[in-house]
């Protein structure tokens, strides 16, 4: 089951969950997302084209990322644009993320491993506002 986490009519994020299996492509954001993630499945013998992709140009605003969890656990807390805490997610080993709007922190509660992907180039410091992480009126 696919879970998506809003708050105040914003897209949070979309958590496809380590076992999900659907055939055929299915993506589960929405076309006007800067960041896109899909799930693929399909039977041997099955060919996919081959293609190039065109260059579009596109305006990205903020940064989207998504989090592959390959091994351990992952407790990602949800922030609104006054940075206060709204909620967490835990994830775990194959749990997929994709962090679209708000604020977020992390904190790891098993040996973690994982892959980010996001949005480049990278503009360093500049690129996010970090503040003090509050859970539950508790500073982490």
């Amino acid at each position: 089951m696919i879970e998506t986490v809003s708050f105040a009519n914003k897209l949070f994020a979309i958590i496809i969950p380590h076992n999900f299996s659907e055939p055929g492509v299915n993506f589960f954001t929405p076309h006007n997302l800067s960041q896109q993630l899909a799930f693929i499945k399909h039977p041997p013998g099955h060919l996919i084209e081959p293609h190039i992709h065109n260059p579009v140009p596109r305006e990205v605003l903020y940064t989207q990322e998504v989090l592959l969890v390959r091994k351990g656990r992952l407790r990602v807390n949800f922030y609104d644009d006054d940075r206060q805490f709204v909620d967490s997610r835990e994830l775990g080993a194959g749990d997929v993320i994709l962090l679209a709007e708000g604020g977020h922190g992390f904190e790891v509660l098993e040996e973690l491993e994982m892959i980010e992907v996001k949005q480049g180039p990278y503009a360093g410091e500049s690129d996010k506002t970090r503040f003090v992480m509050k859970v539950d009126g508790v500073t982490k």
